[in-house]
């Protein structure tokens, strides 16, 4: 091609036509500067490069030629073409626009002489952004009427977005768990391409940043072909992949292909509604789980039968629809935990399911394990919901005698004490089902019942417990670990792949993963939702202002105790430390009672307690309206303290902890009317009560855990109460009181989430100890 400069006279005028765009991609060889600083350093790399050119009627020259013009030749001879400036101008805007720099403004890049690229491809990007200028910047420019050629050696080649998808369950003959694999077919060729959606999670170490990435560009996974291909996975598609990877996939092992159990069928449920008609299934395992995955994700909202005969109880519907759903439970050879808010009737609702299962042919008796304080109420309830059943109590000295009858009885209960030592003779004796009431109780995978447990010989599993997540995810482990062994995976895997991600990391996909794996195996209802009947429930907070004398105290503590407890983080770190933190806690918390609590000599000359003033005030004004009250508290000398005060203003008051003998005659002797004060030890009476003659909650003092606070409120607030409820909540204000309240919320939004409830969690840190032991607030 020549200038047209110099050749006038031609006979054929000059002419103007729009250009064709033509780019070819291939790998540049470029010299880049380090920076660093240190007079030459450079290195050399292959950077993906851009050569454009514009075609004139099959005449092509270079964006970067200075020629005005081409000549193109044709039947009429030689004819002179005008390049388009503006149009070529566009073209240039238009590669820019996504991601291409022009080589002559990239001052630490330098190509060699005479190469011919014009621009670099997303200078600097990583292999997703590359790819993802192959597969969508491509595209564009074809079908804009571009002319696109990539070189065979060019690095970031990708295949059709729309390969079609291929998923393979098959049986393993060596164990009762499946093989799966998961990928595309691309020209008739099967590839496996689940190792590399998998090491796409594990180098994401915030999948949260995971999922923005894939909402603004989406990501490209690497063909295990050897041969530099790449599948572009746009932002909703890698989106579902990931999540229903994360139900699969626990992070302890790498393999081509996972190894799923029938625990995962939920997860191939999701996965076949994520990819539709674009997957194919292979082998007919894979049509068998997706089926019980569906099955188990639709739990009945309604009995498929009447309540067993010989029930003598009307249902209410949520308690017909808990009934039904342990009984689908039952179906699909599973176990569950039947997490009901405190007051909704587990109980009655697990009788109903012994006794319908007994009328079902169960040949077997039910174990019922339950604390030593429930032992009468599960005897109480069988004998009047469920009289035609034989109940054997495997409590008390004179059980040895009862064992011969063991096989004969319907229903069996015992403590779970008892449990671990008596373990020999009933790890002897199988059971038709295992309930576990106040499941909580075994929420420590090292402890004694829970190892007893693991061993008795049950088909079914139910857990009890209004509180399957008080402090931490291990807990929820440990109650799948009894009920669902394998479906959480082993206390390591669980940790790596869920409770340090959702607690330390506050990583949504994985709490979203963790929360679609056990729904099917929780059932949770709260109050609001299924019983509308129950009247109002009014929640106080009483900020109580601490005198001279009481706050001096408080300061004076704190600084010892904060001094105490950084020196013990120094030399320990914080795991180490956890006895001398709740130690320092505690008295803070016993200054903020009062100052009897605290032993320490300058504690003695403190007399004022202005919350205990401000409970008695208070307790006065409910006698006033006629309303009774229960008291609770964490510290049994604190109930003695009160005890004292109500006493000597002669206010009728009847007290239970751990150390009283009669529990029960307590409770009906408060139902009966004999006081007016009922005060209670938070670990004695959170369980097992049913008090709903009062109308009044007072916590005198915070704790942690806000699932104990509302176990202990629900006391009173339960079916059968007919009466608006009150609870006051008495905290120091500005105090270490007033801060747990704080992370009582925070407790509260990873139960929530997990058990279907919107929220996240985050993690108890240093920072949020410097904030327990920050100084009074001014003006409290």
């Amino acid at each position: 091609m020549h200038s047209v400069s110099g050749h006038e006279g031609r006979r054929t005028p000059p002419q103007a036509n729009p250009p064709t765009p033509c780019i070819r991609l291939f790998c540049e060889p470029l010299t880049v500067d380090r920076g660093t600083g240190f007079g030459s350093d450079y290195r050399e790399i292959d950077a993906p490069a851009l050569a454009l050119g514009f075609d004139y009627g099959g005449v092509r020259v270079g964006c970067s030629d200075p020629l005005d013009g081409v000549f193109r030749s044709g039947p009429r001879g030689t004819t002179w073409v005008k390049r388009d400036r503006r149009a070529e101008a566009q073209a240039q805007y238009v590669v820019e626009s996504l991601g291409a720099v022009e080589v002559s403004c990239l001052s630490d890049h330098a190509v060699a002489p005479g190469s011919a690229a014009d621009y670099l491809v997303k200078p600097g990007a990583d292999v997703h952004a590359l790819c993802s200028f192959s597969a969508y910047a491509i595209p564009q420019l074809r079908g804009l009427g571009w002319r696109v050629e990539i070189d065979a050696d060019y690095p970031y080649q990708i295949i059709a977005a729309d390969a079609p998808w291929y998923a393979d369950v098959a049986t393993d003959e060596k164990s009762d768990w499946f093989n799966f694999e998961l990928g595309v077919e691309v020209g008739g060729q099967r590839i496996n391409l689940l190792q590399a959606l998998l090491d796409l999670i594990d180098r994401s170490a915030d999948l949260d940043q995971l999922d923005r990435v894939a909402q603004r560009a989406g990501r490209c996974v690497a063909l295990p072909t050897g041969d530099g291909r790449f599948l572009p996975l746009p932002p909703e598609r890698l989106q579902g992949l990931v999540r229903v990877l994360l139900e699969l996939y626990r992070g302890d092992e790498q393999p081509a292909n996972l190894q799923l159990s029938a625990l995962d069928a939920g997860a191939l449920a999701h996965l076949d509604d994520l990819l539709g008609d674009e997957i194919r299934w292979c082998g007919d395992a894979g049509a068998e789980l997706r089926a019980r995955g569906r099955s188990l994700g639709d739990a009945p909202s309604a009995p498929a039968a009447d309540p067993p005969a010989g029930l003598r109880a009307t249902l209410r519907g949520y308690q017909e629809a808990g009934l039904a759903w342990l009984q689908h439970l039952r179906e699909h050879d599973a176990g569950g935990v039947l997490a009901d808010d405190m007051g909704l009737g587990k109980t009655l609702q697990t009788i109903a399911f012994i006794l319908s299962e007994k009328q079902r042919g169960a040949d077997l008796p039910a174990l019922v394990v339950a604390p030593t304080s429930l032992i009468g109420n599960w005897q109480r309830e069988l004998s009047r919901f469920a009289p035609a059943l034989v109940v054997e109590s495997m409590h008390g000295s004179r059980r040895h005698s009862r064992w011969r009858r063991l096989a004969k009885a319907d229903v069996v209960i015992t403590t779970y004490g008892l449990l671990y030592r008596d373990r020999e003779r009933f790890e002897a004796q199988r059971f038709h089902l295992l309930v576990l009431d106040e499941a909580q109780a075994v929420k420590n995978p090292k402890s004694r019942a829970h190892r007893a447990i693991k061993q008795i010989d049950a088909r079914y599993r139910v857990a009890l417990t209004g509180t399957p997540v008080e402090n931490s995810l291990g807990e929820l482990w440990s109650l799948f670990d009894i009920v669902m062994p394998a479906l959480l995976g082993s206390a390591q895997s669980f940790r790596q792949s869920f409770q340090i991600p959702i607690e330390k990391l506050s990583s949504q996909p994985r709490l979203d993963a963790l929360r679609e794996r056990v729904a099917p195996f929780i059932l949770r209802r709260m109050k609001e939702d299924v019983a509308p009947e129950l009247p109002p429930k009014t929640e106080l907070v009483c900020p109580v202002s601490l005198g001279d004398s009481q706050r001096e105290l408080y300061e004076s503590i704190r600084l010892a105790a904060h001094a105490d407890v950084r020196c013990a983080i120094r030399q320990k770190g914080m795991r180490g430390s956890t006895i001398a933190i709740l130690d320092a806690l505690m008295k803070l918390r016993q200054v903020c009672c009062d100052p009897r609590l605290v032993s320490v000599p300058s504690a003695r000359g403190v007399i004022a307690s202005a919350k205990c003033e401000r409970f008695f005030e208070l307790i006065e004004s409910q006698r006033a309206e006629r309303r009774r009250t229960l008291v609770f508290s964490q510290f049994t000398s604190m109930l003695a303290l009160l005890a004292e005060g109500l006493k000597h203003r002669e206010v009728p008051y009847l007290a239970l902890t751990g150390a009283s003998p009669h529990r029960q005659r307590l409770v009906d002797e408060f139902e009966r009317g004999r006081a007016e004060v009922f005060l209670i030890s938070l670990k004695a009476g959170g369980t097992g009560l049913n008090l709903t003659s009062a109308d009044t909650v007072v916590h005198y003092d915070p704790w942690w855990n806000p699932a104990a606070q509302a176990q202990a409120t629900d006391r009173a607030y339960r079916i059968g109460q007919t009466k608006p409820v009150f609870v006051h909540n008495l905290i120091v204000a500005g105090s270490v009181e007033e801060r747990m309240l704080s992370l009582q919320r925070r407790k509260k939004h990873l139960a929530d989430t997990i058990l279907g409830r919107a929220g996240r969690n985050g993690s108890f840190d240093e920072n949020e100890l410097e904030a327990l032991f920050a100084p009074l607030s001014e003006g409290s």
